[in-house]
């Protein structure tokens, strides 16, 4: 026999029933990004103002071009969920749609745009 409590039935659980799962993410990957940007500004300045031999040489290590890549990746995909769940919070109907396909479109061509621009530099 089973007998669940009203409130054990809902602990966890928020109004779309996804539980914690989102806050869960934004601050996993937050703190993640907290390690990365700092490393990623560190690589990025003692490359900026270079010559394109030195700019090319910088991100032709593979530790500069994993930073720059998981800083690329991570980020926009925290983007696109901060974004998302503003967008939810604050708008309705078609437009809710509409804005949620265009930051995740846009956010993906941009990470693609940057990776590729990143495979470019390091190959």
């Amino acid at each position: 026999m089973r007998y669940l409590t009203a409130r054990k039935r809902a602990e966890g659980k928020g109004a779309a029933h996804h539980g914690t799962e989102h806050h869960w993410y934004m601050t996993v990957s937050g703190a993640g990004l907290a390690l990365l940007v700092p490393i990623f500004i560190f690589i990025f300045g003692r490359a900026l103002g270079g010559s394109y031999e030195e700019v090319v040489a910088t991100f032709a290590r593979p530790f500069p071009a994993i930073i720059t890549g998981l800083v690329l990746v991570v980020g926009l995909r925290h983007f696109v969920s901060g974004f998302t769940m503003m967008v939810e919070d604050y708008t309705h109907g078609s437009t809710r749609k509409l804005l949620v396909i265009g930051v995740i479109t846009v956010s993906y061509f941009l990470m693609a745009a940057g990776l590729f621009a990143l495979a470019k530099l390091a190959l």
